[in-house]
């Protein structure tokens, strides 16, 4: 797939269909099917460039049945939109608020209730929770003293639900959703914080901190505590992301970096009884 300046790729399997979401800094952002007699993927759809300007996260979901996707967009011009698939394409359901410069959107469902939560440059987080009679995100609420978040993703402990939310100036949070709200459990240091991925590998959570100017550092959840201890320091310069893939018994992740090669971490179980 010819490509310019892509900053996100997003797979969707689709009725036995495999299509890819190809977000662009410029020329546009496209979607591609498989072909699987030409063994090549093929341009089927562009995305409306006047909404979608400088896309910088894909999120994918399915609601009652529904297939849908969310793009993020960080232009001062753009508008953060979901998409949903019908008759064969992609076609814009609704938008989110416009010019306010999402960095990054992530999709959970509470309480059966699915919400959005959109991070942006200029305001803090804001909570989108869907309408089943219109069939669409409503804004419900801001997670408060939380300005210029860059990344949000959640993760769960047990039945309780959590996000991580990383700050590129100033510590990054952890906050727990209780009494129809989010609440802050615990500040982690960062400094230049681009990127925060919370995973589990069997009984551990975990969540690993970016940083573009220091090393990365991991986190270790504490069940006792409820919060998480300093656990580990990975050597990425600036990373982008982590991603944690299981293969062969084995659990690795993969940890993309803007400044140098991507490095692959393995988890090891030492038994330091003996």
């Amino acid at each position: 797939m010819e490509s310019h300046s892509a900053v996100y790729c997003k797979p969707l399997v689709i009725e036995g269909q495999l299509y890819v979401v190809v977000a662009q800094l410029f020329r546009g952002s496209h979607i591609y099917r498989w072909d699987s007699y030409g063994g090549t993927f093929i341009r089927i759809q562009d995305i409306d460039p006047t909404r979608i300007r400088k896309p910088n996260d894909i999120v994918a979901f399915t609601i009652e049945g529904e297939q849908y996707f969310v793009i993020a967009d960080s232009s001062k011009a753009g508008v953060s939109t979901i998409y949903k698939w019908s008759n064969g394409g992609f076609y814009s359901h609704h938008s989110l608020h416009p010019w306010h410069r999402d960095t990054d959107v992530e999709y959970v469902d509470v309480d059966n209730k699915p919400k959005l939560i959109l991070s942006s440059s200029t305001q803090t987080p804001v909570i989108y929770q869907w309408n089943r009679a219109q069939r669409q995100f409503a804004y419900l609420t801001e997670i408060p003293n939380m300005l210029d978040v860059h990344a949000v993703k959640h993760f769960r402990v047990r039945k309780a639900v959590y996000l991580c939310l990383s700050h590129f100036i100033g510590d990054s949070r952890v906050v727990k959703w209780e009494s129809q709200r989010f609440t802050e459990i615990q500040a982690l240091p960062s400094r230049g914080a681009m990127v925060v991925q919370p995973f589990r590998v069997a009984q551990w959570q975990y969540v690993v901190l970016g940083s573009d100017f220091s090393f990365s550092h991991v986190y270790l959840w504490d069940a006792e505590k409820l919060g998480f201890d300093r656990f580990q320091d990975w050597s990425v310069r600036a990373p982008r992301a982590f991603q944690l893939v299981s293969i062969d018994g084995m659990h690795l992740v993969l940890a993309p970096s803007f400044k140098g090669n991507t490095v692959i971490y393995r988890h090891m179980v030492v038994d330091t009884s003996v």
